[in-house]
């Protein structure tokens, strides 16, 4: 199997394309009222959904998460584009220096997405 997307449900779909598109830049796609953004092999894809309304009442229930050498470095420059930071870069070894970061962010609707560094590859 091959994990191959995320789909984001949201009432106010505009305001999570114009969110994401400052954050990721120009979508892949956009018709039929989905619009999706291609990060490595996988998509994050946004739709009007009928069952969603207003913020996630929990954003720690499912996060999402985004790999990158340069957490840090990303992490500023989202922070820069106008990214909702819920935790700054960290790392859960208190003593790694340039190891296993991860930077949380928020979008609009209170959804969670991570920035983190590559995780070692598993056979």
């Amino acid at each position: 199997m091959n994990f191959n997307s995320i789909l984001i449900g949201s009432a106010d779909p505009g305001r999570l394309t114009e969110y994401y598109s400052r954050l990721f830049g120009e979508p892949a796609f956009a018709e039929g009222g989905y619009t999706g953004w291609q990060i490595g092999s996988g998509w994050v894809t946004i739709d009007p959904h009928d069952q969603v309304s207003g913020k996630n009442a929990q954003p720690g229930r499912l996060i999402w998460n985004v790999e990158t050498a340069d957490v840090r470095g990303e992490f500023e420059r989202m922070k820069a584009a106008g990214a909702i930071v819920v935790r700054e870069p960290y790392t859960m070894d208190e003593d790694a220096t340039d190891s296993g970061f991860i930077a949380t962010f928020a979008d609009p609707d209170d959804n969670y997405f991570q920035l983190m560094s590559p995780m070692p590859q598993v056979d």
